[in-house]
């Protein structure tokens, strides 16, 4: 376990920035919550006649009026996003970054195999993504706390399993991708969510497009769906994880033959 504790070391800093900021940023959208509430009937009144706008972050399934609508349209977008290029820039760059830095050939040389390399490296991101989204449940609990608003359990319990979820899809993805790469494409990392997250917006604006549901991660990890619906869509997130499953079996078939710079 020397690596995986050497790998949770070795990102303390950027885990504790990216958690930092994701967690006072949703904390702010929920303290502004009650001045929202004032003016709510507006609001929901100009999002109503807005069209496609509307449609495309889900603003015609749940009422902004309620702290849960209100919760799931505007401050879970900044763990879903936030998130999942965190989630993506660990899964681009464990593996790869070893050849970047040109610390490959020393790992390597140890009595320790590339799988066991792997499996330490894949548990340790999976914690750094758990560390994270539980800093985000906290610094939740305790804004809703603050504002003093019935927040129901559920909807929200869900919306962050669901986020989770849609993570560690995520991460698999450019798990698996990196191992095609040389070195460590953080940009093509951070690609890959924004990719994921416009095609669910896509989707969202047409019943043309709503096939791409099945194909991004944030088809089963839509606050307003999972709001409306009062669940999670189990056929989508099925297939996110057989999708989660097939890129990390790759990931472990090809590593070991891998030629490593």
């Amino acid at each position: 376990m020397t690596l995986f504790f050497h790998e949770l070391k070795q990102n303390r800093l950027s885990l504790l920035i990216w958690s930092g900021v994701i967690a006072f940023m949703t904390a702010v959208c929920i303290l502004i919550y009650p001045e929202m509430a004032k003016q709510m009937d507006e609001i929901n009144n100009m999002f109503a006649n807005m069209g496609s706008f509307t449609d495309a972050f889900g603003m015609d399934k749940v009422n902004l009026g309620e702290f849960i609508g209100f919760f799931s349209i505007e401050c879970s977008e900044m763990l879903g996003l936030g998130g999942g290029i965190f989630a993506a820039i660990l899964g681009i760059s464990v593996l790869s970054k070893e050849e970047k830095h040109g610390t490959a050939e020393f790992l390597l040389a140890h009595p320790v195999s590339r799988t066991s390399i792997m499996t330490q490296k894949l548990m340790a991101s999976v914690t750094q993504i758990l560390i994270l989204n539980l800093s985000i449940v906290l610094a939740t609990a305790v804004s809703v706390l603050i504002i003093g608003v019935d927040a129901p359990i559920k909807p929200l319990a869900l919306i962050f399993v669901a986020y989770f979820i849609m993570q560690l899809e995520v991460f698999a993805v450019t798990f698996g991708l990196s191992v095609l790469l040389k070195g460590a494409n953080v940009g093509i990392g951070i690609g890959i969510p924004l990719l994921f997250y416009f095609l669910n917006i896509a989707a969202n604006m047409t019943d043309k497009l709503e096939f791409l549901k099945y194909v991004t991660p944030y088809g089963y990890a839509d606050g307003a769906d999972i709001v409306a619906e009062n669940g999670i869509d189990l056929t989508v997130l099925i297939l996110g994880a057989v999708i989660t499953a097939v890129f990390i079996i790759f990931a472990y078939v090809r590593y070991p033959k891998k030629d490593i710079a």
